[in-house]
């Protein structure tokens, strides 16, 4: 309950007790737990855990590597676009720089669209570095800790580092892929712990429509 107003109070200082109460609880909801689901813990073979633990090592930098001067200037021109979409979301010109060329470098490095990856991010943190669930799934992508502790070395707060969160989240959503034979729909299901449900897959979908416009 917000605080009493008694009858010597007026209704402008009324108001002003509700706003000072409402308004930290408004700002709590906007940065609070992101909507977002869960990947649910499931038993992975040796050569499985091995490999995706294979694939989350070794972080390098975010470097793009391209073959032609083609290629690079196709790049240059998406990180323009894509800058100035995610503007209002990231406002200081180079940590948003910076996110997109990690998306663009990781989601490559996986074998997924960027785009894709951009429109879960979208749906699963509104693009927060720190979002939390309520299933305790962090950062942009919305990794479960218990992956850090199946593939990776075991230190959650690691996925509130940019590179690393997209890297892990990029190499579980590729396992899903190649576990639900290149069906997305059930992949993106499988990633949020909804698999089989229509609403959150049509939402990242939604979203990638957005971003491949970028």
């Amino acid at each position: 309950m917000g605080p009493a107003c008694g009858p010597a109070l007026d209704r402008r200082r009324c108001l002003g007790c509700l706003a000072g109460w409402v308004a930290p609880a408004l700002a709590w909801a906007v940065a609070g737990p992101a909507w977002a689901g869960a990947q649910i813990e499931e038993p992975l073979s040796d050569a499985v855990r091995h490999a995706l633990r294979a694939a989350i090592e070794r972080l390098g930098p975010p470097e793009p590597e391209f073959s032609t001067t083609e290629e690079r200037l196709a790049y240059l021109r998406w990180l323009s676009r894509a800058s100035w979409q995610l503007r209002h979301r990231k406002p200081e010109l180079r940590a948003r720089l910076d996110f997109l060329q990690t998306v663009w470098y990781e989601s490559k490095r996986a074998g997924l669209d960027t785009a894709l990856v951009l429109g879960l991010i979208e749906v699963e943190s509104a693009f927060r570095k720190y979002a939390i669930s309520r299933a305790g799934a962090r950062g942009y992508m919305q990794v479960m800790p218990f992956w850090t502790r199946v593939i990776g070395d075991g230190d959650p707060d690691k996925l509130f580092h940019l590179q690393t969160n997209l890297r892990y989240g990029c190499v579980i959503l590729r396992h899903y892929l190649d576990r639900e034979r290149g069906d997305l729909f059930l992949a993106l299901g499988r990633y949020n712990g909804s698999r089989g449900r229509a609403a959150y897959p049509n939402a990242v979908f939604a979203a990638e429509r957005r971003w491949r416009l970028a």
